[in-house]
């Protein structure tokens, strides 16, 4: 393998801005990612606080008894459990076969950071991936795209959900998932690693109950020899350690919402717009209603001084709640602003690993850390990555493309480019005219027409659309003829569209693992990791 690393523009202006680290930016963070003196702060910070490493390790350690292992597993939980240890971690939904490449790519990154990390500061540094198995959009997790016949399609896992379940909960269908994960293996078509990828997801299918289960599984056997640890927040028995945490925030609830929303007016008038949706009356809590199976939101009332869910389908007083916390703890689970601060509270956390849209709402979260005395932790943009086979890059080449404008734009720019370039300028010009002269000569006809019979519009509307038709058709054969001269220059930038800006996105953000692991085995995940990265804010292309 080979790693380019290119200067591209991140996704959305804010990830961009923070990639420069700029004064005015800093001001919404606590730390510079970028600065060695920075951690050392960090560390010094952490060991003003307490954590129970101990019970957090021997959940880790139970909860990870069922996926597969290594010794380097074991060592990464020696290491959490020592007084100094600290973690990089970063989470991400459990999508079927891991969803798209950027969570293999967050993966990468948390074990890169710690094991750069580890070696800079002399004390053990922990990678650890939090599974978001508390989710309940199964909308964005139940489907991977593929492709077929040129273009790239959604392939969604047809087991229906009813309600808002935890996907946590989602209990998974064998058979089903078995025959829909075989079609896709086998759509790739058949290499020397067919068979072996075929046999080691069948298990993973048969040893997993639940979506989460069959993620754990995947994501644990690319990386068990890196010492990657991982953790569900939808696990009912993570809530037990959470109980101390969730009494924190039930006593806290309005100042832990006039925080996120003081720090969003803040942003507000610096031009960014909110990454965070919160109620003025958000609880940011989750109510797990087990009847239904389904997470209810829940909303402060501060003139009953109620907490309430949704149409007031329930409502608990402050005593109800911290009554809850204590005996049943695995009822209650976190949004969006207390997930990041729970996960605080557990991990003794050197660094975060974050996507573009997670730096944004980390940002909205600095006062609400500051509430409890503590600061956000350095938060590290993840790694983006673009995979580039050998094939494409010839095709790159061999038709003078830039590799770099490619990741940026796409190939819709120069396919019309091309397109426009073979086709025959007089003869457009000449279906232009016909158009044309054909709408001023029926302007006429219609005139003359009306002065006889009105009651012929409609035929003449429908005849004028009928030769409008016609003149489109053979302008449509005519191009049609066109492409099949030049099909190999036409699906050599198909290819290159479909291998780097699919649908016209990033590779990252549409591609599945499987179809690599298909081609390259799981050999090259381990490679993959083993590369020298930097976290510099560039763009690696690697090729394999």
């Amino acid at each position: 393998m080979e790693m380019l690393n290119l200067s591209l523009p991140a996704n959305n202006r804010f990830a961009t801005e923070y990639l420069a680290q700029t004064p005015d930016m800093m001001q919404f963070f606590h730390y510079r990612y970028q600065n060695h003196s920075d951690y050392i702060e960090r560390l010094n910070e952490l060991a003003g606080r307490e954590f129970n490493r101990e019970k957090i390790a021997d959940h880790i350690e139970y909860f990870m008894t069922k996926y597969p292992t290594s010794y380097a597993v074991d060592h990464s939980l020696s290491k959490l459990r020592q007084s100094n240890s600290v973690v990089v971690i970063g989470g991400q939904q459990a999508g079927v076969l891991t969803g798209p490449l950027y969570a293999v790519h967050k993966v990468i990154s948390i074990i890169a950071l710690a094991k750069q990390k580890e070696s800079e500061l002399g004390i053990p540094v922990v990678p650890i991936f939090w599974i978001a198995g508390e989710d309940h959009d199964y909308a964005e997790v139940n489907h991977i795209f593929t492709e077929a016949d040129q273009k790239i399609e959604k392939m969604t896992y047809p087991q229906l959900v009813h309600g808002k379940k935890m996907v946590s909960d989602i209990s998974l269908d064998r058979e089903l998932c078995d025959t829909w994960v075989k079609k896709i293996i086998e759509s790739f078509g058949e290499t020397e690693y067919t068979k072996a990828l075929l046999d080691f997801t069948a298990q993973a299918i048969e040893q997993s109950t639940t979506l989460v289960d069959f993620f754990a599984h995947i994501i644990m056997e690319m990386f068990k020899d890196f010492g990657l640890l991982i953790i569900d927040s939808g696990d009912m028995a993570l809530r037990k350690l959470e109980q101390d945490y969730f009494q924190s925030i039930i006593n806290n609830s309005q100042e832990i919402t006039d925080a996120v929303l003081a720090q969003q007016a803040i942003l507000q008038t610096c031009g960014y717009s909110n990454a965070i949706e919160l109620k003025e009356t958000a609880a940011n809590l989750f109510y797990y209603d087990e009847e239904s199976n389904s997470r209810i939101l829940l909303e402060y009332q501060p003139e009953t001084k109620l907490f309430i869910g949704k149409n007031h389908s329930l409502q608990f007083s402050y005593a109800d709640l911290i009554e809850l916390s204590t005996e049943k703890p695995h009822l209650l689970s976190n949004n969006v602003v207390t997930r990041p601060l729970t996960q605080e509270w557990l991990f003794p956390t050197l660094a975060f690993i974050a996507g573009p849209g997670e730096i944004a709402y980390w940002s909205e979260l600095k006062q609400a850390f500051e509430l409890f005395q503590i600061k956000l932790p350095p938060i590290v943009p993840r790694l983006n990555i673009t995979l580039l086979e050998r094939p494409i890059e010839t095709d790159i080449a061999e038709l003078g493309l830039s590799l770099e404008a490619v990741l940026k734009e796409g190939i819709s720019a120069p396919k019309e480019e091309f397109l426009h370039s073979v086709k025959d300028p007089e003869l457009e010009q000449l279906f232009l005219k016909l158009n044309k002269e054909f709408s001023e000569q029926y302007e006429v006809i219609i005139e003359k027409i009306e002065e006889i019979d009105r009651g012929l519009n409609t035929l003449i509307k429908k005849n004028e659309q009928l030769i409008q038709k016609q003149i489109r058709f053979l302008e449509d054969k005519v191009h049609e003829s066109i492409y099949q001269k030049h099909m190999v220059t036409l699906r050599k930038l198909d290819r290159i569209g479909n291998a780097l800006r699919p649908n016209g996105a990033p590779q990252e953000r549409i591609l599945n693992p499987y179809y690599f692991l298909n081609k390259y085995g799981f050999e090259f995940i381990k490679q993959l990791v083993m590369l020298d990265y930097q976290f510099d804010g560039t763009h690696k292309v690697v090729k394999l």
